[in-house]
């Protein structure tokens, strides 16, 4: 027994994956094909997509927002546990990877929940809420430029229903948030971020050390 978290080693880590990873075969192909590539690391893990998808069954989600989507992994997680009526918009901006999370979508049955905006995030996300006004999603998971995370928490809470959670990717930074001084604007901004949220009376609060770290706040 243990009052703590666990420190997972790599064969405990994989013991994980074994008894509780229910990765499909399109899902698992996507993750191999990313991670040929120069920027596999914006990946997230496997376990953290699970995860997602099973936030969206628990809130009984239908409008979700995605910023930062790259090859498409996490929002084929999600999209694939929303109902069919359901509705994904995902923000990122120009790249090759948009092809493939295109094409993966395709292939999985889901593309027609799906919108991918391309544009810089804050701007697409001032455009939500300027032509749909406030509280209309239930789900916002946050995986992009870090500097700009303390912006998307205010844009996420402007946009979320009340119940609904905002989710951030890497808010353990790979032990970097433990920098006395760091030198890293994208170091600061997680820094920042998770000390504003530690008190802020707009949110339930839980850090998760999932992946990269996943902070999990629902929108009082």
């Amino acid at each position: 027994m243990t009052a703590r978290t666990l420190n997972l080693d790599d064969a405990l880590y994989h013991y994980l994956l074994d008894v509780s990873l229910r990765e499909t075969p399109l899902l698992r192909r996507l993750r191999d094909e990313t991670q040929a590539l120069p920027m596999a690391r914006w990946q997230v893990a496997p376990e953290q997509g699970q995860f997602l998808a099973l936030l969206i069954k628990l809130i009984g989600a239908r409008r979700v927002l995605e910023v930062g989507t790259f090859t498409g992994y996490s929002a084929l997680s999600m999209a694939g546990a929303l109902p069919e009526d359901g509705q994904l918009i995902c923000c990122d901006i120009l790249g090759d990877y948009n092809a493939t999370a295109r094409r993966y979508w395709q292939e999985a049955g889901v593309a027609g929940r799906i919108e991918l905006r391309l544009a810089p995030a804050l701007e697409t996300l001032a455009k939500i809420e300027q032509e749909e006004g406030e509280a209309g999603f239930d789900l916002v998971f946050i995986d992009a430029d870090k500097a700009n995370y303390p912006a998307y928490l205010e844009s996420a809470l402007r946009l979320l229903r009340v119940g609904g959670l905002a989710v951030f990717d890497n808010t353990l930074w790979s032990g970097r948030v433990l920098e006395e001084n760091p030198q890293s604007e994208d170091t600061r901004a997680i820094q920042a971020l998770n000390r504003a949220l530690k008190d802020d009376p707009r949110v339930d609060l839980s850090l998760l050390p999932l992946g990269d770290g996943l902070t999990l706040c629902r929108k009082r």
